[in-house]
């Protein structure tokens, strides 16, 4: 076990992500965590921004009970505002949410009203060992790529990924909203997110089509696992009606979903791509469950990233998820690759 202490090189790192994103002398800023978030990163952030001279301050809620039909390691958005009208009310006065929740609050039920308030932006420091975030910090650099990534999926009409290994799934982007993050952002509404450096899109209804077929080495983040055999899925008008294998991955993603009684739960949330060259596929072999949320690992650089559960674009809401980063596919937008076997090209090239 790594120890979670504080250290001054992880907090000068601190301090260098929130000057990026913005965070200097007077700014008002909102260090919100829960009962059960990570103490070491919330005490990194508070002496970070005393560092940097923000007028700050810290709301922690409880975390609150699990209620799922299952064990829920990764929901893909946090419940701990849980509606509480005095929290949502002074969030919406802040400059930026430092977000320490379990989670993340990019997909919670309140930040889309805090959004629309106008005023406040959200950096959201996902649930790592800090040595994690260290080797992950977003750099300046990073974010111009980034960027040129997202315009390319808004232009595009279509996004097909293929395989060797047998995937072939087509994506209607027309319409959709796509998005992403550098790990910086300074503009109100905006989201960063670190380990950051992903562009993705919330396809539509009736949008998403084909085969996935995820190898050994490709990876469940909700398990915080690598397969270790195939799983083959069939997708069909956004929903996964088919889940084929042989091998332990296979059984524990069917049984995993039958759980949740709820067709939403195997409906497309997003997809898109990785671009931080700072992740590292072999990193999971290195740590502990406890000491990541996984979230380095949708950040790959030239890894395809798709993702079951709510896309609230699409109208559907549920708890059940997964993202699932996979190696070696190629991906192509209106025919342009940009993605080839698993290697970023053209101008998106590391």
């Amino acid at each position: 076990m790594l120890q979670e202490r504080v250290e001054g090189k992880w907090l000068a790192a601190f301090r260098r992500v929130l000057a990026l994103n913005g965070i200097g002398k007077g700014t008002p800023i909102a260090i919100m965590s829960e009962t059960q978030s990570r103490p070491v990163l919330v005490h990194l952030c508070e002496l970070a921004a005393y560092d940097l001279g923000a007028n700050f301050c810290m709301i922690q809620m409880p975390t609150p009970p699990q209620t799922a039909p299952v064990p829920v390691k990764s929901t893909g958005t946090s419940w701990a505002i849980q509606g509480n009208r005095a929290v949502i009310e002074a969030l919406k006065l802040v400059d930026v949410i430092v977000d320490c929740t379990v989670e993340g609050l990019i997909h919670a039920p309140e930040w889309p009203e805090i959004e629309a308030a106008g005023r406040t932006r959200l950096l959201v420091i996902t649930n790592e060992h800090p040595e994690i975030l260290e080797r992950t910090e977003p750099k300046a650099e990073l974010g111009p790529k980034v960027e040129l990534g997202i315009q390319m999926l808004r232009e595009a009409s279509e996004m097909r990924v293929t395989s060797a290994i047998g995937t072939d799934l087509t994506v209607d982007l027309r319409g959709a909203p796509c998005g992403g993050t550098a790990g910086f952002a300074t503009t109100p509404g905006a989201v960063a997110h670190w380990p950051g450096g992903l562009c993705l899109a919330f396809p539509g209804q009736n949008a998403v089509n084909g085969r996935i077929v995820m190898g050994v080495g490709d990876m469940n983040l909700t398990f915080k696992t690598y397969l270790t055999s195939q799983i083959d899925f069939t997708i069909e008008d956004d929903f996964v009606t088919a889940i084929k294998g042989d091998g332990i991955d296979a059984l524990h993603f069917r049984e995993y979903m039958e759980a949740w009684d709820d067709r939403n739960a195997y409906g497309m949330s997003h997809v898109g791509w990785g671009m931080h060259p700072g992740a590292r596929w072999v990193s999971a072999a290195m740590y502990d469950k406890r000491d990541m949320q996984a979230v380095e690992f949708r950040a790959l650089a030239g890894s395809f990233l798709w993702s079951t559960g709510a896309n609230q674009y699409a109208g559907r809401y549920t708890l059940g998820h997964f993202d699932l980063p996979m190696r070696n596919c190629t991906i192509a937008l209106d025919g342009r690759v940009v993605v080839k076997d698993g290697v970023l090209q053209g101008d998106l090239a590391l």
